[in-house]
């Protein structure tokens, strides 16, 4: 007979056997690699190494490495916050935002490939639907509703994109924006010829401690002057008998000023 293996190894391979290759655990791998090395790093042959398994066998699951990345993509953004019905939507879109920064600090690779041909997968949708209900019911017409939470993403997007070069040059050079930038005294030398870079300079014009959170703030406060110019607009008159209308402190504005009316209008488009 031939020497006895170790016991506790043959409890494993019987009880839990040889773990296999999925997809999760592929898209996972990929994540891990992207997440050290940005999307120039990623290739199918490292996230079949961290896996210990060949390349090929990767394509059984995956077609490509594009293919690799769309799954990589939704896979991080999960699932979309619970909705607050108990916050306004100025809270609940600025909410919105600061966790999709929070990703993109996370998963700086996210910014790397942007376009507008990317197929989007559950999660992006689920996120996407969950911006849109946000200010669906502030009185924004459905372009501007569309349009503002746009323009919050490519904000966002924008914003990521400064940390994905940030990141790339200090994994090329091995030295960081605040060292270089630490190391010009060569230039601020100079600053004295600028009066006013110079006066901001020595004021603390250029110490932002957060970039971001001022940029999101300007958009939101453009978005919210949009949103009360559309309630001074919004029609106070009934539209089946002209009387009043009551609006509502939020939510949808109301065209009638009863059931009543309401109900009239509906069965006049019925019988028109």
């Amino acid at each position: 007979m031939g020497k006895a293996g170790d016991p506790d190894r043959s409890v494993e391979l019987l009880w839990d056997g040889r773990p296999g290759l999925s997809l999760p655990a592929i898209v996972a791998a990929a994540v891990e690699v992207a997440d050290a090395e940005g999307l120039a790093g990623l290739s199918m042959r490292k996230v079949a190494e961290r896996l210990g398994f060949t390349t090929m066998s990767l394509y059984r699951h995956v077609p490509g490495r594009a293919h690799l990345v769309d799954l990589m993509r939704d896979a991080v953004l999960g699932d979309p916050p619970a909705p607050r019905p108990d916050q306004g939507w100025r809270a609940r879109l600025e909410a919105f935002a600061h966790a999709a920064w929070e990703l993109r600090k996370r998963h700086p690779w996210l910014a790397e490939e942007r376009g507008a041909r990317h197929v989007p997968g559950p999660n992006a949708l689920a996120h996407f639907e969950h911006a849109l209900a946000i200010l669906a019911d502030t009185g924004l017409p459905p372009a501007e509703v569309v349009a503002s939470v746009g323009l919050v993403a490519r904000f966002v997007d924008a914003e990521a994109a400064a940390l994905v070069e940030a990141a790339r040059t200090e994994r090329s050079t091995g030295v960081g924006d605040e060292e270089w930038w630490g190391a010009r005294d060569s230039l601020y030398a100079r600053f004295d010829r600028f009066p006013t870079v110079t006066r901001l300079w020595e004021t603390g014009g250029f110490d932002q401690p957060d970039p971001f959170g001022f940029g999101l703030a300007r958009l939101l406060d453009g978005i919210e002057i949009l949103i009360n110019r559309r309630d001074v607009k919004r029609d106070e008159t009934c539209r089946m008998c002209g009387g009043p209308v009551e609006q509502p402190a939020s939510g949808r504005p109301r065209a009638y000023c009863s059931r009543a009316c309401q109900q009239r209008a509906y069965r006049g488009r019925r019988s028109g």
